[in-house]
Order: structure tokens, then sequence, then C-alpha cells
């Protein structure tokens, strides 16, 4: 018995001494618990730091890809942040890898040691640069723990290893010149070249070189005598330089005896980008500037040196990588001891050139045509869609984003002060009311609609009154008001009864707001909206080398929207580029084209390496019979006798159909449309469809339809061959406002 009580006591004296030290009985393990497995506490004790020693030099590669200098930073040691500080730090990467052109970096851990307090990770970074292809170096890491947290030991040489004690790299850049842009026969609107900057100061004028003056500035300038005069005119008494415009140095050096002799004429030569008669198509053709100091290393990854130029705007912006071609350079390591060590090269590629679908002369013909005012014109090739001619006025001079310029300082400054904005491009961006133009989309509703034809008939008088809200009056009672208001005596009429097809010549609005009111309470509520999307609007063109407005056709949410919108006006938007779009799918017969701007990319070599074609985008839902109805209707305008233009249109020999738009603005008069295209099938000279608004000036045809005739003229005779209505001679205003109320809305009606 006191044997067995000696046993249980030392059986449970073992028990309670391996309870006290964690370990397992003797007698009692398996061979799977032996002593190999007592390790395990100083495995974990060990391998945890590895573990996090990895993750945290991940974590910082992974930053380094996202160029997260602060998270990389903040992994340092407090020993490696007291050595460089956090912008230092920043500046070493950034600078670094601006320097290699840095397009994409990657990295692979290879191997890593660790003990409790400190680590070592190896690991591999590719960088795969933009102007010296692959690149590949191994680096060491030591990591150390400072507060139970992983820190990296950071020297230079986990940059890039050659960096180590100071070095740096350095690109000895070759940029190749920009390609030139083009227009569609091959003259250029933008070159390289030497130029100089125009100036004056007025004062020192010579009264008796004046006139010589005024001739070559209008030589050098492309401009007439008037307007060069109009330069200086009004600030004679200026004793500092006043900017005047810019020339290339080949012209300027054909006459430089001349030119260096005149009294007032400051002349200052640059090297750059230039831009021809101080801007052809400018909000298009777009301009280069110096790289802006918030984007110097996004440019630099690209391998662009940091005075390089670069298109910001435009169509220089679109083709920066066809114009730019591509820099060339050397990679140096630059060491503390002064010496270069070539570390890699290549050579530059050089630029393309930019064929555009732009006419150079009847851009600037466009251009003279609605100097002045402000508003756009676009001229659409009928057939095909390409763009001969994109006019947003007031334009502006490009040659002025060069600091190079002398001009530049002071024409910047104006330039973003200009209220009227003439960076905006009004012909793609610009999103106006349609007026009366619109009333073509409300017509062809009408008739596809199935309810209407084109000889149905409706009594247009001075009111409108299905509507119970108001009275609603024709612009002939509002011309009629204004008759009385000025003279005492009203003269214009009520049109009487129309047609559907002569409520189209005479814009009668009563017919269209019957329309509008008359479909909408059939239950056709969206028909008129549909039928205006059909036609191109409320959405882009498709045109994709520069910005677009989209305008806006909403579905109407009632009588009063419906009623509005039938006559373009409540909620309808449309750009110059939608409306030139859809006039020239009605005259080609129902294809909507994407406009084309761009017509080839031309290598160095003369290769055409890009080819650009007229694209069909759609075609408009209109039944045969209805399109040449609308036709019809449109020729009417121009040339019958009671037809809203027919006196803008007197003798030309073009054949124009067309419609006429007064659209309220909101603010001031209302703006000018004339919208339409050419039948004349002329070989050479293939049938074209215009778009111009005028913003403010008042009636469609008083101010849109000469401008639109203008443009007729410059393209199939070469030159104007009548003079505006405001006009002594061309180019030279004889009144700054219409003479009494000519246009639309004295239009008056046949007995």
């Amino acid at each position: 018995m006191k044997t067995k009580k000696k046993f249980l006591r030392l059986l449970n004296l073992l028990l309670a001494l391996a309870l006290l030290s964690g370990c397992s009985l003797p007698f009692a393990a398996s061979p799977k618990s032996t002593p190999t497995s007592l390790p395990a506490p100083e495995v974990r004790v060990t391998s945890a730091p590895a573990a996090d020693g990895a993750a945290l030099m991940q974590a910082y590669l992974t930053a380094w890809q996202n160029d997260d200098y602060p998270s990389m930073y903040a992994m340092l040691t407090p020993a490696s942040q007291q050595a460089i500080s956090a912008d230092d730090f920043a500046a070493r990467y950034r600078n670094t890898m601006n320097a290699l052109t840095l397009k994409q970096l990657s990295y692979e851990i290879l191997s890593q040691t660790t003990d409790p307090a400190a680590a070592q990770v190896n690991f591999r970074v590719t960088y795969t640069t933009n102007l010296f292809g692959e690149l590949q170096r191994e680096m060491s890491a030591r990591l150390e723990k400072h507060a139970s947290a992983w820190t990296l030991n950071w020297n230079e040489s986990l940059v890039l290893p050659e960096l180590s004690g100071g070095n740096s790299l350095t690109i000895d850049y070759q940029t190749p010149a920009r390609g030139i842009i083009l227009d569609r026969t091959g003259q250029p609107l933008v070159t390289q070249t030497d130029a100089y900057a125009l100036g004056l100061v007025p004062t020192n004028i010579v009264a008796e070189q004046e006139d010589t003056l005024v001739g070559e500035l209008s030589r050098l300038l492309n401009i007439s005598p008037s307007q060069a005069i109009a330069l200086y005119n009004d600030r004679r008494d200026v004793y500092w330089y006043l900017p005047i415009g810019e020339a290339t140095a080949e012209a300027v050096n054909q006459r430089w005896n001349l030119l260096s002799s005149l009294g007032g004429l400051v002349l200052t030569p640059y090297t750059s980008r230039f831009y021809y008669q101080n801007g052809i198509a400018p909000q298009t053709v777009g301009y280069v500037s110096p790289i802006p100091k918030e984007e110097e290393d996004l440019y630099a990854r690209a391998g662009y040196s940091r005075d390089a130029r670069v298109g910001r705007a435009g169509l220089e912006q679109w083709a920066e990588q066809y114009l730019a071609g591509r820099a060339g350079g050397t990679l140096y390591l630059s060491k503390t001891d002064g010496t270069l060590t070539q570390q890699a090269s290549t050579a530059s590629q050089p630029a393309a050139n930019l064929q555009l679908t732009l006419d150079k002369t009847l851009q600037i013909q466009a251009q003279e045509a609605i100097a002045g005012f402000r508003g756009s014109i676009v001229v659409i090739e009928r057939d095909t869609g390409r763009v001969l001619a994109m006019v947003s006025s007031p334009q502006y001079d490009p040659n002025l984003f060069e600091p190079q310029n002398q001009n530049s300082a002071d024409g910047i400054g104006e330039l973003f002060n200009n209220p009227n904005q003439p960076l905006v491009n009004r012909a793609t961006q610009g999103q106006y009311p349609l007026g009366s133009v619109f009333k073509v989309i409300t017509y062809v509703a009408a008739l596809e609609s199935g309810t209407y034809t084109p000889d149905l008939k409706l009594q247009c008088g001075y009111d409108w009154t299905e509507l119970p809200d108001k009275v609603r009056h024709d612009w002939t009672w509002e011309h009629f008001q204004q008759e009385l208001a000025a003279t005492g005596e009203g003269k214009t009429r009520p049109s009487g009864e129309l047609t559907l097809s002569e409520g189209l010549m005479r814009s009668c609005n009563p017919w269209f707001w019957h329309i509008g009111l008359d479909l909408y309470r059939q239950g056709r509520v969206n028909a008129i909206a549909d039928m205006a999307r059909a036609f191109g609007l409320g959405q882009p063109t498709g045109l994709a080398q520069i910005p677009e407005g989209t305008g806006q056709i909403l579905n109407p949410a009632g009588e009063v929207e419906a009623v509005n919108q039938a006559i373009g006006q409540g909620d309808v938007l449309v750009t110059p580029l939608q409306v030139a779009d859809f006039m020239a799918a009605i005259g080609n017969g129902g294809t909507l084209y994407r406009p084309q701007l761009v017509e080839k990319i031309i290598a160095a070599d003369g290769t055409e390496t890009t080819l650009f074609k007229p694209e069909a985008r759609g075609t408009l839902p209109i039944k045969p019979e209805n399109l040449e109805a609308l036709r019809k209707a449109m020729w009417e305008v121009v040339h019958n006798p009671r037809g809203t233009a027919v006196h803008r249109f007197r003798n030309i020999n073009v054949p124009i159909y067309g419609k006429t738009g007064t659209a309220e603005s909101g603010s001031g008069l209302p703006h000018a449309w004339f919208a339409g295209y050419t039948d004349a099938q002329i070989e050479g000279f293939p049938d074209i469809a215009i778009a111009v608004i005028v913003e403010n000036e008042g009636e469609g045809s008083d101010y849109g339809a000469p401008i639109f005739k203008r443009v007729v003229e410059d393209y199939f005779f070469g030159s104007p061959r009548s003079l505006y209505w405001w006009e002594a001679n061309i180019g030279i205003t004889r009144t700054p406002t219409p003479l009494g109320f000519e246009g639309t809305l004295t239009a008056q009606p046949q007995p």
C-alpha cells in the first residue's frame, strides 16, 4: 500500500512539473513530438520578421511604381530621414526617373535574410524607358527594426546603383524639327522657321514715311492698308512698343534695307513655330507652347527636353505624336568629379507632316468675310464631309504663345482678358439656339408623320392663339410694330394663306407652332426631337481631332416646350458644325458624313503613312418625295420673290438652297443664321454646304445671308463679286448698323 502511495505522489509531482515546464511527458511522447519539434517557438520568433521585412520592401517598391514618394519616405529609418529631407528624396527619384524617360517600372524580390533586428532584401528592378529601351539593375536593401516596425536604411544606390556618392543622370537631347501642317493643296499653314516680331513706337513714325510704312505692314501681314492703319491709329501718342504682328524672316529680309529705315518700326528676330498670317484657322489648328511646369515630369518621362514646345490645343495637340517625331539623345552619368560617362544612346526620329482638308485660300477669305463680328462659318464639301473652312471669330494669333516672340508678353495678357473669348472654337464648341433654320427639321417631321403634305394650307397671320397661355406674334407683326414706332407707319403685312412649303419659304412662325402643338397632341410627343436627333443634333458629329460640343435636343415636357422646339427655340442648342453637316446631307441625298479635317499623315521621306477617307455615319430618315419637297422649299427661300433671303442673293449665278434663321439669344440682339448648300455641279468645284452664325447682330437675312453669299463667291469665283450692304468697299465698313429694317422682316407678301 505504501509503495502504491509513493508511486502516486511521484506521478503527481511529474505531472505538475510537466505542466509548469510546458513539456510533454517523456513516456507519453510519440516519435512526432520528440525534441526535433521543440524549436518551433524559436522559428516563430525568427520567421515573422522575415515576412514583415519582405512585405515592407514590396510596399516600398510598389509605391515607387506609383511615384508615391511620400509613402516611400515614410518607410525610411530615422537616420535616413535625418540625412535627406522628404523634398530632396522625392526630387532625387523624380529627376532620375525623368532622365531615364521612365515608361514603366517593375521589380522582382530575389532573396532575403533576416534576424530579429535586421534584414537584407535583394531585388531586381527593370526600368522600361521611352528613349533607351529596357535597363535592369540588381540591388540590395538593408532593413532595420525600430519600435517594432521595419524601416529601410536608404542610400542613393537604391535609386540606381550608379548614383552612389552623389552622381546624377543627364541627357543630351537631339530634338527633330516639328512637322509642318499643310492645307489640302500642300500650302503651309504652320512651319518651323526664322521670324520677326513686328512692333511700332507710334511717336517715332515719320510723317513722310507713313504711306510707305502702311504699305509694308499691309504686305507683311497680308491685310488691307486701312486695317494696317487701324492697328495703331488710335494710339499715335504711345511712346512705347506696340505689338503689331509677325512675319517670316524671308519676307522681311527681301526688303530689309527699306524696312530697317522706317521710323517707328521695330523688327525683333526669333526662331520658332510660325503660324502664317497671324493664324489661319487658329482655333482649329491650335498652337504650341512651352511645357507647363506642373506637367514637366509627364513630358520628361515621354522623352521631351525641358525647353521643348508641345501642342496645347487643336490639331497641334491631337497630332502631337506625329508632329513631334521622337527625340533622341545620349544618357550620361555625371560624376561628382565633373566627368561624364555614357550610359545609353538613341537616335532621334524625324517628325511627320500633317495635311488637312482645309483650303488655305478659302479659309483666309472666310475669316475676312466674318471679320469684325463674333460668330462662325463652317464650309463642308457637300458629298464627302471634308471640312474646307472652319472659322471662329474673333480669331487670335498663335504666334503669341512663343515666349521668344517680342510680342508675346503683352499679347497673351490681352488674349486671355478678351471678353469675346477668341480661344473658344465657336464652330465646334459654340452652342446656340438654331431659330428658324430648325424649321427644316420640323417640316420633315410633319411630312414623315403622314398627316401633313407640302400643299396643305394654313392662314399665317400676325397672331397665333392655339395655346391659351399667351398670344404669340409672327415676325411680320413684330416688324410692323418696329416700322410704326420708327416712322409712324407700318407697312409689313401678314403672309396670308400659305402651303406648308410656302410656310418654310416665308419662315411663318404660326405654321410651325401649329405643327409642334398638333404633333404633340396627336401623341407624337417626341416626333420633332427624334427627327432632330436623326439629323445629327444633340450629339457629337464624330469629328475626332478637336473638341466639340454635343448641343441639346430634349423631349418636350409639355405643349409650350413642343411649340418652342418647333421653331428652334426653347432648349434647342446646336453647333455650327452640326448645322453644316446636316445641310450637306440634305443636299447630297440624305447621307450624314463624319466631318473630316485631316487628309493624310506624311512621313519625313514623303510616304503617306495614314490616309483618312470620307465616312458615312448615318442616313436622314426621309422619304425621297419628302426630301425633294424640302429641297424645293429651300430653293424658294433664296429665289422666290417672297422668299426671306431673295434680296440678298440677287446677281449670283450659283444654285443655292438655304434657310434664314433669327434666334433669340436670351440677351441682346438675336443671333443671325443662314445655312444651306450649293448645287452648281461644276467640275473642279465640288458643291459645298455652309453654316453661318453671327452673334447678337439681328436678322439672319441681314447678316447671315450676305456672309453666306460672300463665301460662295469666294469659293466659286475666287473673290467677292458684291459688297455687303454695310460696306463702302470690300473690307471697309460704311455703317456699323443696318440701314432701316432690311432683311427677312421687310420681305413683303405679293398681293
